[in-house]
């Protein structure tokens, strides 16, 4: 029995924030950094980061599909090695949050 729920968000069509949602948002932009409760979160020192790796928990639900590509563009993936597909999801996925924070 498959327990995983997935949801699927259209970021290009996100719902509005309602009255409330947006009064909170206001109220924390305005506060001072001072009088944020920092209590509950342990303090982190440089040497955590040394290590830290991106995404490594995060996998998102892959899809198959068919994409017409110039023979040269195929070419010049494939030339760099294995995981040509991999390359073409990172080039696309930059392109995509590009586009997504220019929008934003």
């Amino acid at each position: 029995m498959n327990k995983t729920v997935t949801y699927h968000v259209d970021l290009a069509n996100l719902p509005p924030l309602t009255q409330k949602q947006k009064a909170e948002l206001t109220d924390l932009a305005n506060m001072p950094d001072d009088q944020i409760d920092y209590s509950d979160i342990a303090p982190v020192k440089e040497d955590f980061w040394k290590n830290a790796t991106r995404g490594h928990l995060y996998r998102p639900v892959k899809s198959s599909t068919t994409v017409r590509l110039d023979s040269d563009v195929l070419a010049w993936l494939k030339g760099q090695g294995k995981g040509y597909q991999t390359r073409i999801n990172t080039i696309l996925r930059d392109a995509m949050l590009r586009s997504v924070r220019h929008e934003g």
